[in-house]
């Protein structure tokens, strides 16, 4: 079986071709991804308007590349599928649009899929792919959850972001320095070369005894460092020297990384579980990484992560979620081409 899968949920078009044999996992076929980062630099984020717009453009040569990349044509394939959300509505429209339309111009089947989910199992798409059941760290936009996973469709919130969510502690402390959008990544490569002991900043939740996040508080404490150290230097943050804005950085970086490794291994000694599974965009991140495979090596666990270029969204996520789905039976591709989007969809509502 064939599927096309396309996502549009915020700021990159993706589109990807996956094969099912039997009860094998499915195999990626060609993928080819558009970010509209460069586009948004301008206005320092995303303007959903701009987006859909854009989505608009990109969706079908991107279908067309990955058809010649794969070999493949329209009729080979079998299921459209597409991400119903959660994400910026006008954005989920393009994509929902575009695969109910295919799929009844082709007199294909369609299947909507939760964008949290092809997150949650793109790593089954990584050469090193995981076993249920598992714990996962779902970091992802403005979603951080730890959920206990037992199988396809199987998933038990354990935690979950109150306020800011990890991605966005890193975006908007980002642009408390002055770093360009989307400042997550930006914030991580500054690190790289500071003093994450410099300034003492908060862990927002990391002895609340439960499995909870929240990074609100982090933002605001970052934002107060910054104050302070405009009145020291007597410059805007813009002018701080390189070295000083390593150490900020270094600092905010710790701050996140230290609540969610440490929630992790709480989840993974509650559970019982010997396996982690991180996944999303803040899952690229090096040093998360670094820290979560010291703590699981010294606790005889598992951990496995997504091809760093599946960590951000694309459509193969997308066609790997709908086939997983396909064959654990959780769900079944229909024929009613009249299609919704879900902009708020709880990962846990998904029934099992």
């Amino acid at each position: 079986m064939i599927i096309l899968g396309i996502e549009s949920s915020c700021d990159e078009t993706g589109v990807a071709l996956v094969k099912t044999e039997g009860s094998g996992l499915p195999v990626l076929l060609a993928d080819a991804l558009h970010s509209q980062i460069e586009m948004h630099q301008a206005f320092g984020g995303v303007v959903p308007e701009l987006a859909s717009r854009d989505h608009i453009r990109r969706v079908l040569p991107l279908t067309k590349q990955v058809l010649d990349k794969s070999g493949l044509n329209l009729g080979d394939i079998d299921v459209v599928a597409y991400t119903k959300g959660p994400g910026l509505a006008g954005a989920l429209l393009v994509g929902s649009g575009v695969a109910c339309a295919l799929g009844a111009a082709l007199g294909k089947p369609v299947l909507g899929v939760h964008h949290l989910e092809g997150h949650l199992l793109s790593p089954f798409l990584s050469a090193d792919p995981p076993e249920f059941p598992f714990v996962a760290l779902l970091v992802s936009g403005g979603h951080t959850q730890l959920m206990r996973v037992d199988g396809v469709g199987k998933y038990e919130i354990l935690g979950e972001s109150v306020d800011d969510a990890a991605g966005e502690a890193f975006d908007k402390s980002a642009k408390l320095m002055g770093l360009p959008y989307p400042g997550g990544p930006g914030l991580a490569k500054l690190a790289v070369g500071g003093n994450e002991k410099a300034f003492k900043l908060p862990r927002p939740l990391l002895h609340s005894g439960d499995l909870n996040f929240s990074f609100a508080g982090l933002k605001t404490a970052v934002l107060v460092q910054i104050k302070k150290l405009v009145e020291q230097e007597g410059v805007p943050v813009e002018q701080f020297s390189p070295a000083l804005m390593a150490d900020i950085a270094a600092s905010t970086q710790a701050a996140i990384v230290d609540v969610l490794v440490r929630k992790s291994g709480t989840a993974l000694l509650q559970t019982g579980l010997k396996r982690l599974v991180v996944a999303g965009g803040v899952g690229a991140n090096q040093r998360l990484r670094q820290q979560l495979n010291a703590v699981c090596a010294l606790n005889g666990v598992r951990v496995h992560y997504p091809e760093l270029a599946l960590c951000t969204d694309n459509g193969a996520m997308i066609a790997m979620a709908a086939a997983m789905r396909l064959q654990s039976g959780q769900q079944t591709a229909n024929t009613d081409y009249a299609f919704d989007v879900k902009p708020r969809w709880p990962l846990d509502s998904l029934t099992a």
